[in-house]
């Protein structure tokens, strides 16, 4: 790898090749830039982009949202904030092994390569107003309801600030919270995109194009059983299954522009895949390009894309420009590398931040139909902005474990859990590393009662110390938490790791209160801070179902493989007829438990 400066950073499947192939390469210092400013300067852009890769050379760059009336000027935009297209020109493409993350070069200066050596911190905003976001879904169900349209892509920009690090810092962590699909990073000078998309544009050789629009969302599931029921819901789902053939059908009709007669086919149609905290349905649709066909010619059959659009195209983006206030920018547009010989691929620049300085942005969106409801809209918001909140600041994998006397206590459970945690995450785990280190650990504190702190890190690097520990009280009060737990169904409740601010945002601080019970917004009780619960009725010791919304702690397992607990969905109200409490996690043991009184609260 040269020492020049990077510019571009492409981690692209290979829709077209064999299974896992992907084009990974980085790009140094350009032959020169290519930008658009107006509409009319796109096309032409566009053209020369081709020429400059029939030539021999590599171009990568992004197409924004509002160039769209350069294709069709029935599109409706705002007034772009930026260029409407953006290339750069390159001799080559430089290799970027597997085992780079940042590849060398990267930074220009001491200072640049000091913050990329940081680990990127940022910090997002809540995104629209719950009461805002129901009167938009109501707008758009009102104007589907009077023959407008079938169905409108809405999405909202979300605003934050790079705290630390640098904005390819932040890409690594992105790519990494959601890695595979269509990865890009582009340095233009006055602003960064960093791009996780999943979603493929088009794939095209020169003869075949290849469209696989993404429609249909469904959140992964809390354990392996109730993911495997949400996709299957989401396959069964005649609500996410008429989205996804709506946007279907629109491609088709655009594919049409430049294809053969009778070419267009969907091979594949409702294919789920599965994302980190998203499953998602795609479908492919494919066409052979009649003789002459230009870039240019593929851009103005098929941009923007339908799925980020809704149907039919030309009412949508009216919607939309009356809905949103502002520019979508390079959201929603695309970005892409043609290679020498002109192979195109794009994506569709979803999951994609905007970088300016320390000033980030993101789009979150949605497809609205006919049976979409503000509240699962509100969710799936949530759930696709996941891969932000797993981006915004450094983590590592934790598991506590008690030792006592030279014994740790249920270490093989532990090790488990921590295994499925590193597979989630994409974090390394060397097992015999691991082991080796927790038996170090171990031969130095062969007496006495530890706390074992156990970390993973991204890097793979395990770290384990031991703090004393005094034994277990003979019995706590726990208190009802006032509010529900809006973190209950995210990721980082599902995996213990030491991202634990909505933990300690939940703690209580009444004198005398060792921990609080959680319960979600269905009102169910789900956990305490720092353990598992469990509660006797009728008799029966119930523990919360995980479908609630919880960790899967040690202890709660160890009692439930015991026969000691079952798993039930439990109420905020079921505390009021339990004849028994009690706090439970593999550090403490069980421990039994009062309610504090809600007068004492």
């Amino acid at each position: 790898m040269t020492s020049q400066p990077v510019t571009a950073l492409f981690d692209f499947a290979q829709p077209q090749g064999g299974p896992g192939e992907r084009l990974r390469c980085a790009f140094g210092a350009p032959l020169r830039l290519l930008q658009a400013d107006t509409a009319a300067e796109v096309k032409p852009l566009l053209q020369q982009v081709q020429a400059e890769a029939a030539a021999g050379r590599w171009c990568v760059g992004h197409v924004a949202y509002e160039a769209a009336p350069a294709f069709d000027a029935a599109l409706r935009v705002h007034a772009a904030e930026g260029p409407l297209a953006w290339f750069a020109v390159f001799e080559q493409a430089l290799d970027w092994p597997l085992e780079c993350e940042l590849p060398p070069g990267a930074a220009e200066t001491a200072q640049e390569a000091n913050e990329q050596q940081q680990p990127a911190k940022a910090h997002w905003g809540a995104g629209p107003e719950r009461v805002a976001f129901t009167r938009d879904i109501k707008m758009i169900q009102a104007a589907i309801a009077a023959g407008d349209c079938y169905q409108i892509n809405h999405t909202a920009q979300l605003k934050g600030e790079l705290l630390q690090g640098s904005a390819l810092a932040l890409y690594v962590a992105l790519r990494r919270a959601q890695p595979g699909g269509y990865s890009a990073w582009l340095d233009t000078g006055e602003r960064q995109l960093l791009s996780v998309s999943p979603e493929l544009f088009f794939d095209w050789d020169g003869s075949r194009l290849l469209v696989r629009p993404m429609k249909g969302t469904a959140a992964r599931g809390d354990d392996p059983q109730q993911d495997q029921a949400n996709a299957d819901a989401l396959l069964a789902s005649a609500k996410e299954r008429a989205e996804n053939v709506m946007i279907v059908d629109l491609i088709r009709n655009d594919l049409s522009r430049v294809a053969l007669p009778h070419s267009v086919k969907v091979p594949r149609l409702f294919h789920l895949e599965a994302l980190p905290t998203v499953w998602q349905m795609t479908s492919d649709v494919t066409a052979d390009s009649r003789p002459g066909t230009t870039l240019a010619d593929v851009f103005t059959a098929l941009f923007p894309c339908g799925s980020i659009t809704g149907a039919p195209k030309v009412q949508a983006m009216r919607l939309i420009h009356e809905l949103e206030p502002g520019p979508r920018g390079a959201y929603c547009g695309a970005i892409g590398v043609v290679r020498p010989g002109g192979h195109a691929t794009f994506n569709v620049a979803i999951r994609t931040v905007t970088a300016q300085g320390n000033k980030l942005s993101c789009g979150i969106g949605s497809g609205i139909t006919s049976g979409a409801t503000a509240k699962g809209e509100w969710q799936e918001w949530r759930h696709k902005r996941a891969f932000l909140d797993r981006a915004s600041e450094p983590f590592e994998l934790l598991e506590t474990l008690a030792l006592a006397d030279g014994v740790l206590r249920h270490q093989a459970e532990h090790l488990a859990r921590l295994e499925r945690a590193a597979d989630h995450f994409g974090y390394a785990l060397d097992q015999s590393a691991l082991r080796a280190s927790l038996d170090q650990l171990v031969a130095s504190h062969p007496q006495g009662l530890w706390r074992v702190r156990l970390l993973l890190d991204a890097q793979g690097m395990t770290q384990a110390q031991a703090f004393a520990m005094e034994a277990s009280p003979a019995q706590v009060t726990l208190a009802l938490a006032p509010q529900p737990f809006e973190a209950a169904h995210g990721e980082f409740v599902r995996y213990k790791t030491t991202r634990r601010a909505h933990y300690d945002a939940a703690a209580p601080t009444q004198p005398g209160v060792f921990d609080a019970i959680l319960w979600n917004e269905q009102g169910e009780l789900t956990e305490c801070t720092r353990g598992n619960l469990a509660l006797q009725i009728d008799g029966e010791w119930l523990t919360p179902a995980l479908s609630c919304g919880l960790l899967d702690g040690v202890g709660r397992e160890v009692a439930l493989r015991e026969g000691r607990l079952r798993e039930a969905v439990l109420r905020v109200d079921d505390l009021r007829r339990a004849t028994g409490l009690a706090f439970v996690n593999s550090l403490r043991g069980w421990i039994p438990a009062r309610l504090q009184p809600p007068s004492a609260a």
